[in-house]
Order: structure tokens, then sequence, then C-alpha cells
């Protein structure tokens, strides 16, 4: 029992000393914090880095961001040589110093067209010398532990005599380029020509047959332009001229045709213009076309369903 005590005594003063601990630490953290507000109000209200170099229109605050860019650049660069920190921090870390990179250049561009000095001829090149390009990757570095992640590491490990031999210029490429590659030849595979010759010759049948059905017509629409078709107002009465139409045969001109008598209704003014055309026509072709001509005239009739 007393061994079970002191084992509790123990215990109980350790936690104290580790609460007491957790509460200074807690106490520090604050003081650091409010000293940190202290300082950024004495210090005043600071400028954001315009996410744009071209909204910058003074020299002294470009060559000012571009020194800030260059701090942030440096401080990354130091982070990254910690291979401790895993590789996706070390993935992000390396892909945020690129990004770095390039606004660097944004900023000295900038700074070169407000009149500033060039600094991409006069600065010296000790980030950029840092980084280090894979062969055929230009534009992208890696830095620090970058450099030994899985999948950067072997293509270092590469000779540059392979990737010398892969790479080819750009006149080797367009010698390479025969008339394959422009698709000149893709007749010879033997699939393309059966193709073009069976859709040649549908579209061939195709557009004979409406030539046929629409050859007859046009020549008697040209002889109909050519002679003078009666009207309805030049044919006397309107009655006398249906009968005569629709009894073509009946040559007994002592019946008087009435419209109660006939079975059948009288036909519209409209109706017996179309009579009329269509018995012109009829004699039009019967005294200018062969019969041929006609056999075929009845044939496209028939296939066009009139």
């Amino acid at each position: 029992l007393k061994f079970f005590l002191v084992v509790a005594l123990f215990l109980f003063k350790r936690y104290r000393r580790s609460a007491m601990a957790r509460n200074a630490e807690k106490a520090l953290t604050a003081l650091a914090r409010w000293r940190k507000m202290k300082l950024d109000e004495e210090r005043g209200p600071t400028d954001h880095r315009p996410a744009l170099a071209s909204d910058c229109n003074d020299l002294r605050k470009a060559e000012g961001w571009r020194l800030d860019v260059i701090r942030e650049i440096a401080r990354k660069i130091a982070q990254i040589q910690n291979p401790g920190l895993g590789e996706f921090k070390i993935r992000d870390l390396n892909d945020e110093i690129n990004k770095l990179l390039k606004t660097k250049y944004h900023w000295e561009v900038r700074v070169r067209e407000l009149g500033g000095p060039d600094y991409k001829r006069i600065a010296p090149k000790m980030l950029d010398r840092e980084g280090r390009e894979l062969p055929g990757n230009r534009g992208y570095k890696y830095f620090g532990a970058a450099k030994d992640l899985p999948g950067v590491r072997e293509l270092f490990a590469k000779p540059s005599s392979d990737v010398g031999k892969l790479k080819k210029t750009y006149a080797q490429l367009v010698h390479a380029a025969d008339a394959r590659y422009y698709g000149y030849v893709d007749e010879d595979d033997g699939v393309i020509l059966p193709l073009e010759c069976e859709a040649e010759a549908a579209a061939r049948k195709k557009a004979a047959e409406e030539w046929e059905k629409n050859k007859i017509d046009k020549f008697a629409d040209e002889l109909l332009e050519k002679v003078d078709l009666p009207t309805v107002e030049n044919v006397g009465n309107l009655e006398e001229n249906a009968a005569d139409i629709l009894f073509p045969g009946d040559d007994s001109t002592d019946r008087p045709v009435n419209a109660d008598d006939v079975s059948i209704a009288v036909p519209s003014q409209e109706e017996v213009q179309q009579a009329i055309l269509k018995r012109k026509k009829m004699e039009l072709l019967e005294k200018y076309a062969s019969e041929s001509l006609m056999k075929q005239s009845l044939e496209a009739k028939s296939l066009m369903g009139l």
C-alpha cells in the first residue's frame, strides 16, 4: 500500500509540473502575439505586393517588390534543403520557388520598362544556379531535396549522351516528315478506295434518277413558256368549259350543263385553270415529245406518285 501511495504522489507531481509548463507556454505564445501586434502598429500599414507587375507605376516600389520576391525565394530555398519535410511538402515548395522565379522575371521586366537598370543582364544568378533543370525540360528547376525525389533522381542519373541521342533537331524532324506523314498515301492501304468507289457509284445513281425525273417536266415547262395558254376569262362560260374538261369525249353541245343535274360538284376557278394547264401540257407533249420520252415521263411520274 505504501508503494502505491508513493507512485500516486509521483504521478501527481509530474502532472502538476506539466500543466504548469503548458500554461507557461500558452502565456509566452500570447505574449509573442501581443508583441507582434504592437510592432505592426508601430510600423504602420504595409503595402501588399501587386499580383501583376504591370500594376506598379513607381520605379522605387518596383525595385522594392523585386527584392521582396528575392528574399522570399531565398527563404524557401533554405527550407527545401531539409529532406525530412516529406515528399509532398518538398514538391509544393519546389513549385512555389519556380513560380516566384517567374514573378521575379516579371518585376525585372517592369523595372526595365520604368527606366531602371536591366537586372536580367547585370544581376547575379546565384538563385538560378541553385536549381537544376532536367534535360529536355527547360524552364522548370529542381532545388535542394527536390533533386532526390523519386522519379527525379533517376532522370538526373541518366547520362547526357543518351538524352542527346533521343532529342532531335527541327531540321531532322522536318526531314523525317515524308508523304505518308501528310496523308498523301492513305489510298494505298486498300480500304479507302473501295469505300470511295461505292459512295461515288451511289451518288451517280441518285443524280441520274433525279435528272430523269426532272427532264420531262423541264422540257414541258419550256414548251409552255413559248405557248400562250388561255385564261379563264377568255374561255367563255365557266360551266361550259368545265363540262368540256370533265367530259372531253362528249360532243353533244345541245345538252345544257346544269350544276344541279351533275352528280359532282362544279369545279372552282383554280381547278379549271389546273385542268386547262394539264390538258395543254399533254397536248404539247404528244406533239413534240417522242414515245420514249413519254414513257420515261410516265415512269418518273409513277415513281413520284403523281
